[in-house]
């Protein structure tokens, strides 16, 4: 299983977890001991991938605003599932262009105040999201007791 089909299987399952919320404005709710909500951090998922992906390796000039990420509240659900559905063919479409010696060169940016290869940068972007998604989860099974 290549790295665009791990990305392509997570989105879904993050697609999977906000639909799961029973009421969509709980997608926004913050409960004691959590600092994001299930909104925002698919927000911050949906800006870092078009981002890193589709800013610096597709050149797709996404403007990625970090900050609004987290500040933003109550995008419909619907929206938030556009948006991470979108994220699929663009990885499906850009990372198969990536040449194999190309993956052990420099990603263009630092990365979390490093330099890493493109393929590291790319296993760090998975593992991101998967840590995130694991939040979502979380967070949507606590508002559910």
């Amino acid at each position: 299983m290549d790295i665009a089909t791990l990305f392509e299987r997570d989105l879904n399952k993050l697609v999977t977890e906000i639909n799961l919320y029973n009421d969509e404005k709980d997608l926004w709710k913050i409960k004691e001991g959590i600092s994001n909500s299930a909104g925002n951090l698919a927000l911050h998922l949906i800006g870092n991938l078009n981002y890193f992906i589709g800013t610096i390796l597709d050149d797709n000039h996404y403007v990625r605003d970090r900050d609004k990420e987290f500040s933003e509240k109550n995008i419909p659900r619907t929206t938030l599932v556009e948006e991470l559905q979108n994220i699929i063919p663009l990885i499906k479409n850009t990372l198969p262009k990536i040449a194999a010696e190309a993956l052990k060169k420099d990603f263009p940016v630092p990365l979390a105040g490093n330099m890493l290869s493109t393929e590291a940068t790319l296993v760090y972007l998975l593992a991101h999201f998967n840590y995130h998604l694991g939040q979502v989860n979380y967070h949507r099974r606590i508002l559910d007791i």
